[in-house]
């Protein structure tokens, strides 16, 4: 069986790190001044700078070889033909294709065209998008939809609301977006509150209809309309569904022909590509989302097409490998100088982290290296005034991915200046530091901490589609090379199935959880007696609500 750390290539590396531990960043510049012209690249709307990195031209070449000794091709054509490369799911992996807009087909494993079904979600959401947006889509008294919430969690929740927020300025005017994710009724309770039914459209987006999380709360917001506004008859112009389990959404009352379909090879933190991304082709527009679609396919096509020392996902991911495996990176920093990019860094951590966050290989052995990194962050400007003290100085270690749009606001042409120079100012800070005079001078900092530099052109559906695919294929690369499955999450199925179990049988004298859990769960019983619902979760009083809003019937 082949072992990753007693490749040849892996002990050279291991090696290079040791020769290479004390260098200096800056001596790399110093002895290559065309190193910036070296180690940067483009990629239509995207310009990366990945020079100012602890990697001597030696390391770079055999993080490339890593790259090129592993199943990278193999792996990457197996995704983009519709191979079964999810394993233990017995799946394809088949977001790609879900912007594919060449006209070239892409078959299923079992030999079906996946695009005629993508194209004819498309047309539903064109359709959809384009009703609500001009108002021709009414609520049961007539009126427009004005506020629209998502209900979903995870991958239904975190890229939508990403992208929506990113796109902002896009918006339509017309238009507000909610979305809830959270199972604490302060969330849906905070949302609703200032909402009318008459005019509120929800999404529930939710792969199996089965989320016990995205249920709740789809079931709180339907009690709500009900209470509020309408009869079961009008949670047809107020509810549609994003969903796989079409049979369970028309019990829930949404009508057949309001349910957007996707796929079982669709995975939840790839599916904003799908019909999940509904509330983003409500914000911007159809265009805007297809736009959104074309600037993934541009990098789809970059990361098939371009050899590995040109190829940007490539090169970010063995970048990742370097810190992680062999410098003894524990987490890796994401900081948008942007602030519409201000939820990058929670989607990123999801797509990273539920990826590849795996301590066995592909064949159920355990693997005896270290996989998938701590990603966090925050915008930049308040990073500065928060944790980049510990980044500058502290004792961790920490690379950073920067990310900015050149592009101003019309008007904040004097913000966006002093947004980008602090960014500058900060790269250059850590990798040159204090150390300017006596080495001695115990409050200096170091210096000599890495990063990358994103550069969008401006932050456009295009710029920001082709942003998320360059991360979706860094993870991947990572995962091909740690010979892990990046598209299974059963940490997270492991947390559902027991969360079902506590609720089924929380009325019961459970024994069999642990001493602990049994203590908390008596503790809970006591709290909430029989005052629950079926779903969990208290339930308030007519009187706590206000009185139905009254309105003409469509």
């Amino acid at each position: 069986m082949f072992q990753l750390t007693r490749s040849v290539t892996w002990q050279a590396l291991q090696r290079l790190q040791q020769e290479t531990e004390h260098d200096r960043i800056r001596d790399y510049f110093a002895a290559d001044p065309e190193r910036f012209d070296k180690m940067s690249l483009r990629v239509g709307g995207l310009f990366l700078d990945y020079s100012k990195h602890q990697i001597s031209d030696a390391v770079l070449a055999k993080l490339l070889e890593l790259a090129d000794h592993s199943a990278l091709v193999q792996r990457r054509a197996q995704m983009f033909s519709g191979d079964i490369i999810n394993v233990t799911e017995d799946r394809p992996v088949l977001h790609t294709a879900l912007r594919n807009v060449s006209d070239q087909p892409v078959y299923h494993a079992d030999g079906k065209d996946v695009m005629p079904e993508i194209h004819r979600s498309w047309e539903q959401i064109h359709r959809f998008s384009d009703a609500v947006r001009s108002g021709e889509w009414t609520g049961y008294s007539g009126e427009r939809i004005r506020d629209v919430v998502n209900i979903g969690i995870g991958g239904s929740d975190l890229g939508p609301n990403m992208a929506c927020r990113a796109l902002l300025d896009q918006r339509h005017p017309a238009l507000n977006f909610h979305f809830v994710s959270n199972v604490d009724g302060t969330h849906i309770q905070k949302v609703l509150k200032d909402l009318d039914p008459a005019t509120t459209l929800f999404i529930v987006s939710t792969k199996t209809f089965s989320t016990q999380e995205t249920l709740l709360n789809a079931r709180t917001a339907r009690r709500w309309f009900l209470e509020n506004a309408g009869e079961d008859a009008d949670i047809g112009a107020h509810f549609v569904a994003a969903s796989t389990n079409r049979k369970a959404a028309r019990e829930f009352g949404i009508r057949e022909e309001n349910i957007f379909e996707f796929w079982a090879w669709v995975g939840g933190r790839y599916s904003m590509w799908s019909s999940i991304g509904l509330p983003i082709a409500l914000a911007i527009g159809f265009e805007g989302f297809m736009d959104m679609l074309r600037g993934a396919h541009e990098m789809d096509r970059h990361f098939l097409e371009a050899p590995n020392a040109e190829n940007m996902p490539v090169l970010m991911a063995l970048i990742g490998i370097w810190y992680i495996n062999f410098v003894g990176a524990e987490t890796h920093a994401i900081v948008p100088y942007d602030q519409a990019l201000h939820q990058l860094p929670a989607f990123l951590q999801q797509l990273d982290m539920e990826s590849n966050g795996k301590s066995v290989d592909i064949f159920g052995h355990p693997v005896n290296y270290k996989t998938g990194p701590i990603v966090w962050g925050q915008t930049g400007s308040n990073g500065q005034h928060a944790f980049f003290q510990l980044l500058h100085q502290g004792t961790r270690y920490v690379p950073i991915d920067f990310i900015a749009s050149l592009k101003p606001e019309p008007g904040f042409e004097e913000h966006h200046f002093a947004l980008l120079t602090n960014m500058l100012a900060q790269a250059n800070a850590f990798m040159e530091g204090s150390q300017t005079g006596s080495r001695l001078d115990p409050y200096s900092c170091p210096g000599n901490r890495p990063s990358s530099t994103l550069l969008l052109d401006e932050l456009t559906p295009r710029n920001l589609g082709a942003l998320i695919a360059l991360y979706e294929h860094k993870v991947f690369v990572q995962g091909v090379i740690w010979n892990i499955n990046s598209f299974d999450q059963w940490g997270v199925e492991l947390g559902k199935r027991i969360a079902g179990e506590i609720s089924e049988r929380i009325d019961t004298n459970v024994t069999d959880f642990d001493p602990s859990t049994q203590g908390l769960l008596h503790l809970v019983r006591e709290r909430f007696g029989n005052d629950r619902e079926a779903g969990g979760g208290r339930t308030e009083k007519p009187s706590q609500r206000p009185g139905k809003r009254q309105g003409k019937k469509s």
